[in-house]
């Protein structure tokens, strides 16, 4: 394979995972907003549980998004292949 494709590659890589990375940041930024903002989502937040529910669980998928999207972009610029399949 010639050195141009793998480069190519490894970019691609790794401006894919930093697009996973800062996808999963907004997610847990927007679901640490809607569980502790009092005045904003509070009040639709309170009236159902399952919305609450929702904050919490919208806010632990940004995170392992986040830290998943930070591995990738190691992995990829140091071509680790342990970072990569993790």
């Amino acid at each position: 394979v010639p050195m141009g494709v793998l480069t190519c590659m490894k970019y691609l890589m790794f401006i894919f995972n930093v697009l996973v990375f800062a996808g999963g940041t907004c997610l847990a930024g927007m679901g640490v907003w809607v569980a502790v903002d009092p005045a904003g989502f509070q009040d639709i937040v309170a009236a159902r549980a399952v919305l609450s529910t929702g904050a919490w669980l919208l806010l632990a998928v940004g995170i392992a998004l986040a830290l998943l999207g930070f591995l990738g972009c190691c992995g990829a610029l140091r071509r680790s292949r342990p970072l990569l399949l993790l």
